[in-house]
């Protein structure tokens, strides 16, 4: 089979593969469609050294079953494997097992033409759902996750809340349509790429700003602050825009340097979330959210063939391209 394969710190090789390895109860899913995460980029900057060349890459995912008792229906992969048995597991907080795998980790991942996933981790779609749309199932989980944490938890209804959104990747704009669509009116975005802010302001659903030329607008005046980043930087940015008796929501991975203000936190009673992934749930309640468009038309989605997936890497990596999300098909559907 056709695979883009990570074969190097910058550098993804499309070539032939050997079809995947099926272990006791996986099954063989043929992709129509497969996203690139901020993940998958990290270990594309020879970040992660979790993610070891050579490897397939990929775990945002949606395509047609082969064998298996769902044979022949398109499904969406949620690529969280988990033992099922721990307290975590049993108690609704799957994302959160000690036993966790990820395809696309040390696992063959989705940017192939085949891609083998347990049995047990597939979730049917409409039949007539976009493919496209189905593929971001997974970061819309995410930052869905995210936000139901917030609203556990938060005074008043999030409709009545100013928020702050700090990076505007797929994450971040997936977080700002869902707060809009959740009656979310004043929020904000931070975003460094020029052609992605613009992008942004297009979907209407909050304000980009530069945050190298400006501080956020409303400084001290969030009552929540995602930071779908993680950085030193943001989270020193989050502690100083959230409002006494606000919230911070750490999403974003992207290092664990210095930034946080314990003091103001403490002294403002500041709640600091972390959040990691999504449950199965959370991938369900996407699924239905992407079918009925609640989240807008999904234009900002940029589609490339798989064969091309090197330069989209690196277009990602120059900040070449306005879209959020790049989307890989396999040659022969594009």
């Amino acid at each position: 089979m056709k695979a883009l394969v990570y074969t190097d710190t910058k550098e993804m090789t499309y070539r032939d593969e050997p079809s995947p390895n099926q272990r006791e109860g996986d099954v063989i899913l043929q992709v129509q469609a497969a996203a690139i995460c901020g993940s998958d980029m990290h270990a594309y900057h020879g970040h992660d050294e979790r993610r070891v060349p050579p490897l397939i890459l990929g775990h945002e995912v949606c395509g047609t079953v082969l064998d298996g008792k769902h044979a022949g229906k398109r499904m969406v992969i949620n690529p969280l494997m988990t033992c099922g048995v721990c307290l975590d597991c049993q108690t609704g907080r799957s994302n959160l097992c000690v036993d966790r795998e990820l395809i696309g980790m040390y696992l063959q991942g989705a940017f192939a033409e085949q891609v083998a996933i347990e049995e047990r981790n597939l979730l049917e779609i409409p039949e007539d759902m976009n493919p496209i749309s189905a593929s971001v199932t997974e970061p819309t989980a995410t930052a869905l996750h995210a936000i139901a944490l917030v609203e556990r938890i938060a005074y008043r209804p999030l409709s009545e809340m100013r928020c702050l959104v700090l990076g505007g990747g797929a994450i971040g704009l997936l977080a700002a349509l869902i707060l809009k669509a959740k009656g979310c009116t004043h929020i904000d975005i931070a975003e460094t790429n020029a052609l992605r802010r613009e992008s942004i302001n297009a979907q209407h659903c909050g304000d980009a700003y530069d945050p190298i030329a400006n501080k956020p607008p409303h400084s001290e005046q969030y009552d929540v602050v995602l930071d779908c980043v993680g950085s030193g930087i943001t989270r020193k940015t989050s502690c100083e825009a959230v409002r006494a008796g606000g919230i911070i929501s750490h999403v974003g991975l992207q290092d664990s340097n210095d930034g946080f203000d314990s003091r103001r936190v403490t002294l403002q009673e500041v709640t600091f979330l972390g959040n990691y992934c999504y449950t199965t749930a959370d991938m369900k309640a996407s699924i239905d959210m992407l079918y009925q468009n609640r989240l807008g038309d999904l234009s900002w989605i940029d589609v490339r063939p798989m064969s091309a997936g090197g330069e989209a890497f690196s277009d990602l990596h120059h900040g070449r391209v306005a879209a959020a999300k790049i989307v890989l098909q396999p040659d022969h559907l594009m």
